[in-house]
């Protein structure tokens, strides 16, 4: 019973610095991206700012273990330092399985590299620096899209999302964890306000929540969760829900 509770721990990553990188006036603080600064403080960053994301990676773990069948591909799309590969491959059981992790961010691909070889698994894992929206997937039992749908174009969701369906084999599950906004503007200023306690909470000052919050603005585009089911209807998937929600950050998923 220990071990089964031990691999629910998540993954801790080594010599990770503190998240300061907004603690100062910044003159030009242009648009958010995943360079070298972001994926030296990412997991302290993520911890800090995401609310639930160990408990979303934590589970994600564990949907693998039900739903990764044997002789079939996974794919963690936007797989920054690899917490959520890492989570998946400690619960696989299954033969003849393999991860691809894919990122845009050369950093991070190359730090997600090192973080899979410092623990080892039967399961083979393949970190590749490309655009998800080249990525040719097939044979999938699982597919995770965890906080990367929000960074792509909105022309460009539906297309991955028809394409992640097109590769799943039956009974394959997507996770789609995303930050969500709402039409209610009462609840979205609400669950707007209490993320930012929620920073607060962890030690982020009013200046790095603004100035982070101004980099955002024009590169993480969030939709409701209705827009998400929709895509994911038209996409073609029949079963659809949300599973896990904090604040306005949460997960769907999405059995094909």
């Amino acid at each position: 019973m220990i071990a089964e509770l031990d691999s629910l721990v998540p993954i801790t990553f080594m010599h990770t610095k503190k998240d300061q990188l907004f603690s100062a006036p910044i003159d030009k603080l242009g648009d958010w991206t995943f360079d070298e600064k972001v994926a030296e403080v990412f997991p302290d960053m993520v911890q800090r700012s995401v609310p639930g994301y160990s408990n979303i990676i934590s589970m994600i773990g564990m949907l693998a273990d039900r739903f990764v069948q044997p002789n079939s591909m996974i794919y963690d799309l936007g797989c920054s330092l690899g917490a959520a590969t890492l989570a998946i491959r400690r619960q696989i059981k299954q033969d003849n399985c393999r991860i691809i992790a894919v990122d845009n961010s050369l950093p991070m691909v190359e730090r997600c590299k090192k973080h899979i070889d410092a623990y080892k698994a039967t399961t083979p894992v393949e970190v590749i620096c490309e655009d998800i929206c080249n990525i040719k997937m097939q044979n999938a039992s699982m597919v995770v899209l965890n906080f990367t749908l929000q960074f792509l174009t909105p022309d460009n969701r539906q297309r991955v999302l028809n394409n992640i369906y097109q590769a799943l084999i039956p009974n394959g599950i997507l996770v789609l964890s995303e930050k969500f906004s709402f039409s209610d503007r009462t609840v979205d200023e609400l669950l707007f306000n209490m993320h930012h306690d929620f920073k607060r909470a962890n030690g982020y000052s009013e200046l790095e929540i603004s100035q982070k919050r101004n980099m955002l603005e024009n590169v993480m585009l969030t939709d409701t969760i209705e827009t998400h089911k929709q895509r994911l209807n038209n996409a073609g998937f029949e079963h659809v829900d949300t599973w896990f929600q904090c604040f306005n950050f949460g997960s769907i998923i999405a059995i094909k």
